[in-house]
């Protein structure tokens, strides 16, 4: 992002200024941005003070596209200046939004063409006014596991001037309501029956002997906690290797903030890091930390897909239930890796940890979000019994540990109809909404069950965690190790590990799960909404890869 240079002749946007004449807000004509309606967060309660008039707010518009990005660019890579000249923001638009809100009186922070991005900032008041909400302050329950958290919310729909109507298409960040949760989960140590490090799933999975990452980088996003470079050089050298190079990067404020708390975020943090680094060590790991809100977790993305270089992967543990996001931030970050697929880069994500529920109370099966958007590759989870010096499979059934106790998300979204490289894998319709074909969720699967889950380090103690946080890095590494075989970058994975997949037939490159369900689910022969099209066989996989080429180029 570009980054506006402050203007000493100009006032500070929360503070009246009294050389100016007239209100600029007085006459403000406002339009209603669509999707943007929002419900009260559940379980809330109001906070003892009040959102003060004058607390600085910084928020993330979203701006238009120049054109829609075609389906076949989502698997045929465009160099970043053709992306951004073809269906970034028009640089009139950009102008127009800058210059629209600063006459109102608002700071932009940043404003970017290529990701269509403007980051604006200015007091509550302010804001509120341009956007036509009102902020409340509320506390309400941690969804990243802690007790309550305290922060801003605003309910029903926003505005944006008149003249921005159609322009921007989605305002995050006024309400900084917790987004995500991690998808992750530590067994008590007498629940462990089995624990592998990230080498041995390796072998396991048949991954690309002769190949390890060599060339390529892997972005990982967090929304908390943080890593001690001193935690990976112990785990790393414990694993007689030499670790990768991690480098933490900052998004909206946040930071590599290690030691808060190893049972929390610093456990997602690690895992990740850990997985990813151990199964691709000579790549390089840009770790994005971000709010955990819309805007952050969006603008993390969005700055990881149009980094320099580009990454082969991004890998995402952190998810909601799709229903928990307003439709404009989750049209924003759907369009976000549109972007990562255009660009080249692999996005992998958690599928969830809380089977076909996804921890809504209305009895429905649900999915989480961003898994299931069409145009992220959605890793479910396993449990996996092997015999790790031989790696030979005992047995590996749908991680499904019982009612609270963990279970690989997985369903039919409610948000994304069905894509058309899933038209033939048998993707059930939707229950209660009259056969609604909807996208399927996952896609892949990989060990997952904590009691069989991944032996890490975490603030210094040696732990085992499982999750479809796991198998997110687990299939991040897993790419970037075929991007470096095949040389070239991959973008969308799906259309090619789809191809020629009828429903109820195992799929090339995979071994077929087939026992267990995730509650309203059954594992099945082929495609299922628990494991999706199974775990991998990563030198089958590379042979689809390379008999592919004509596909993905």
């Amino acid at each position: 992002m570009t980054e506006k240079p402050t203007d000493p002749g100009k006032s500070d946007p929360g503070k009246s200024d009294p050389g100016r004449t007239g209100d600029p807000l007085r006459d403000l004509e406002l339009r209603p941005l669509p999707g943007s309606e929002r419900e009260p967060v559940r379980g809330m309660v109001p906070a003892a003070t009040a959102v003060p008039p004058d607390e600085p707010i910084e928020a993330t518009l979203i701006l238009r596209r120049r054109a829609e990005v075609p389906d076949e660019a989502l698997t045929a890579p465009l160099p970043q200046p053709e992306f951004a000249a073809r269906y970034g923001a028009d640089p009139a638009d950009l102008e127009l939004v800058t210059g629209t809100l600063e006459g109102l009186g608002a700071r932009v922070l940043e404003a970017d063409a290529a990701t269509r991005r403007v980051r604006v900032a200015g007091d509550a008041h302010l804001l509120s006014r341009i956007f036509g909400t009102t902020l409340d302050r509320v506390a309400s329950p941690d969804p990243t596991g802690g007790t309550v958290v305290t922060h801003r919310q605003r309910t029903g729909g926003l505005s944006v001037p008149a003249a921005l109507d159609g322009v921007v298409t989605a305002v995050l960040g006024l309400d900084d309501r917790p987004q995500s949760r991690a998808q992750f989960r530590i067994a008590p140590a007498a629940a462990v029956t089995a624990g592998y490090t990230p080498l041995e799933l390796g072998r396991i999975y048949r991954f690309p002997p002769g190949t390890d990452g060599s060339g390529q980088t892997i972005a990982i996003i967090e929304l908390g906690g943080g890593f001690d470079q001193a935690d990976l050089n112990s785990y790393f050298s414990g694993l007689g290797m030499t670790g990768p190079v991690v480098t933490a990067v900052g998004v909206d404020g946040a930071a590599n903030q290690p030691g808060q708390d190893p049972n929390g975020a610093d456990g997602e943090v690690l895992l990740d890091i850990e997985v990813a680094g151990a199964l691709a060590p000579a790549a390089s790991i840009l770790v994005y930390f971000a709010p955990n809100t819309d805007a952050g977790f969006v603008d993390a993305v969005a700055q990881a897909a149009h980094a320099d270089p580009t990454p082969a992967a991004i890998s995402i543990s952190w998810g909601q239930n799709e229903d928990q996001w307003t439709a404009q931030a989750r049209t924003a970050f759907d369009q976000a890796l549109i972007d990562a697929s255009a660009l080249g880069v692999t996005v992998t994500a958690a599928a969830g940890d809380d089977g076909s529920t996804d921890r809504a109370t209305d009895g429905r099966a649900h999915v989480d979000f961003p898994a299931s958007s069409p145009h992220a590759l959605a890793c479910g989870g396993t449990k996996l019994l092997a015999d790790a010096s031989t790696a030979t499979v005992t047995s590996e059934t749908v991680w499904n540990n019982g009612t609270g106790q963990g279970a690989t998300g997985g369903g039919v979204s409610d948000a994304f109809d069905l894509p058309s490289w899933q038209q033939n894998a048998g993707v059930p319709k939707l229950s209660g909404t009259a056969g609604k074909a909807g996208r399927g969720v996952p896609d892949v699967a990989g060990d997952a069950d904590p009691r069989t889950g991944y032996r890490v380090r975490v603030d210094g103690a040696d732990l085992v965690i499982g999750g479809t946080s796991a198998v997110s890095p687990l299939w991040a590494a897993l790419v970037a190790r075929l991007v470096q075989a095949t040389g070239r970058k991959l973008g969308l994975l799906q259309p090619l590990l789809y191809r020629a997949t009828t429903a109820g037939t195992a799929a090339t490159g995979f071994r077929d799960i087939t026992s267990g369900n995730n509650g309203a689910y059954p594992a099945g022969p082929g495609w299922d909404a628990c494991t999706g099209l199974g775990v991998p066989d990563g030198v089958r996989l590379l042979e689809v890869l390379q008999n592919g080429a004509s596909v993905v180029t």
